[in-house]
């Protein structure tokens, strides 16, 4: 079939403060962090041996997916870092240099292998994927998307010849001086000899080193394009809007958990809701253990994340609760991103809590 790999090293700063504490592909959505669901969606294409990059809070990902079992997959770990006065600190070696690390220390890359971000959703179509690469001949393909001509700016562009075979790319282009809008969406499929190709112990890029080098020497490298769901959390922003989608139900095998109480309201176990007063219009995830007062109104698509507490009067609109969130008595959310220590709103402004700044109350459940 094929192998995988995941770049899962990159410090997740545009999304910041999610990722004060957590890497960016342990970012959950649903509950379940976006890494998972791209390997769920590896393991259900017969990919079942799956190498991840790892360098800011590496801890997060090796200790929930251990060596990969429980998904029927096995994976294995590369930590990129340095010994710095006597502390060792992450380092990531970019996108093509993780993937010379692993080749230099095991040559894990012995057979076709399918490149994917940590931090995107996708339901491409792999087998049909990996078909057109081969039928192809090709040493690499990138898989992009098309994208609207005013949104290229926010894409790496792919320029091909009329066989797909590519011929530059454009980073981030103003969209009157696009030559494509072919994005592409960071799932690559390399050859073995590939690999070969990236300089060894020095940081090294796939988009901006190692695709020029592939085009600069001819190389059998293709461009494909599929309809399938990419949605990228580049920035707090996308996360945001990315919920808002996945809780409307517009993305497929993104099923709400729980039980489904009245039409789009899901509760978790063992939740303490004044169903007589409180006013609930879905959809709606009630975690485990949140408990909602008299008075409080919730207004989908909202999620709230387990052992959260909405005090009497609140109300709570188009958001998202992180677990032990507690809202203050008579308090208004609205479109905001809350956690027991942050509230970010939907453009990405970000208060603490204690803020005097702010009329906003909110705190930590638990406390």
């Amino acid at each position: 079939m094929a192998k995988g790999m995941i770049l899962a090293a990159g410090q997740g700063t545009r999304v910041r403060p999610l990722t004060k504490n957590m890497p960016k592909p342990m970012v959950p959505i649903l509950g379940k962090p976006v890494l998972a669901y791209l390997i769920e969606h590896l393991a259900r294409h017969g990919i079942r041996q799956i190498m991840i990059n790892l360098a800011y809070n590496h801890g997060r990902i090796e200790h929930y997916f251990g060596d990969g079992r429980r998904w029927g997959v096995e994976i294995g770990y590369s930590y990129e870092g340095v010994r710095d006065h006597g502390d060792i600190v992450p380092r990531p070696l970019g996108s093509a240099g993780g993937m010379r690390k692993i080749q230099d220390f095991g040559g894990f890359f012995d057979e076709t292998t399918l490149v994917m971000c940590g931090d995107a959703l996708v339901d491409l179509d792999i087998g049909a994927a990996l078909g057109e690469h081969r039928a192809k001949g090709a040493i690499a393909t990138v898989v992009t998307l098309e994208v609207p001509r005013e949104q290229v700016q926010s894409y790496g562009v792919v320029v091909t010849d009329e066989i797909g075979r590519v011929r530059s790319f454009q980073e981030k282009p103003r969209p009157e001086e696009a030559k494509s809008t072919l994005a592409s969406t960071g799932i690559y499929l390399f050859e073995p000899e590939v690999i070969d190709l990236i300089p060894s112990g020095r940081e090294f890029d796939i988009g901006s080193e190692l695709f020029p080098m592939l085009v600069e020497r001819a190389a059998p490298f293709f461009a494909q394009s599929h309809h399938f769901n990419w949605i990228d959390i580049g920035r707090l922003t996308d996360y945001w809007a990315v919920l808002q989608r996945v809780m409307r139900g517009e993305v497929a095998q993104m099923s709400m958990p729980g039980t489904q109480v009245k039409p789009g309201v899901w509760v978790g176990l063992n939740t303490s809701v004044a169903w007589d007063s409180v006013h609930v219009v879905g959809p709606a995830y009630i975690g485990s253990g949140v408990r909602i007062e008299p008075g409080v109104s919730v207004i989908g698509p909202t999620w709230i994340g387990h052992g959260s507490h909405l005090r009497a009067g609140s109300r709570v609109e188009r958001s998202v609760l992180f677990e032990y969130t507690r809202v203050a008595e008579g308090q208004m959310f609205s479109e905001k991103i809350l956690s027991p220590q942050y509230c970010v709103d939907r453009s990405g402004e970000t208060l603490y809590v204690g803020d005097d700044t702010s009329d906003l109350r909110w705190g930590d459940a638990r406390a």
